[in-house]
């Protein structure tokens, strides 16, 4: 598994603060790519996350991926490249959010409810996503990321939860989301 860096980690800290470098797609190979975004699924859903910047495993490039369930309720599978989020709506929305980065803290974070991202998809081709809810949330975090800020910076109060009794009520969350239609 790929090393999530942490802030709790000094140096890990300096490189989660900076501002990414906007990705070069001729500098990669299709395949170098592929095995980028494999490596940031699999780090992300070995720590059970919803989404991860490409920065959290120590690559310095605009890059995230994310995974929230769809309309269906099955796992929809997201990669921007050089993410810009071209427009928010007013209506905002202050929810819970943690960060694999963040071990163990938690907070109210408030953020807008929808949005238009725009960026390229794997191979370079331009992409626009109009996302709301649990999408916008996580496509705002992982931008944020990419930009050197963290969801403590925007946060109106945290706190801590242990890691295993914050996964337990996880766990029981995606449980009740499974069989409530309105999530």
């Amino acid at each position: 598994m790929d090393h999530i860096l942490q802030i709790t980690n000094k140096q890990e800290f300096i490189f989660l603060r900076r501002k990414t470098k906007r990705f070069e797609f001729e500098t990669h190979t299709a395949k170098e790519i592929d095995e980028l975004l494999q490596r940031m699924k699999r780090a992300m859903r070995e720590a059970r996350g919803v989404g991860l910047s490409a920065n959290q495993i120590g690559v310095d490039a605009q890059v995230f991926v994310a995974e929230v369930p769809g309309t269906n309720h099955e796992l929809k599978f997201y990669a921007v490249f050089n993410p810009v989020i071209e427009k928010t709506g007013e209506e905002t929305e202050s929810n819970e959010e943690g960060c694999l980065s963040v071990p163990k803290k938690y907070g109210e974070v408030p953020r807008a409810t929808h949005l238009v991202i725009r960026g390229l998809d794997k191979r370079g081709k331009p992409i626009k996503i109009k996302a709301w809810g649990l999408l916008a949330r996580v496509f705002q975090h992982e931008t944020d990321h990419l930009n050197g800020k963290l969801f403590i910076d925007r946060a109106t109060q945290t706190y801590e939860v242990a890691a295993s009794e914050r996964l337990q009520k996880r766990e029981i969350r995606i449980s009740k989301s499974e069989t409530n239609p309105k999530n």
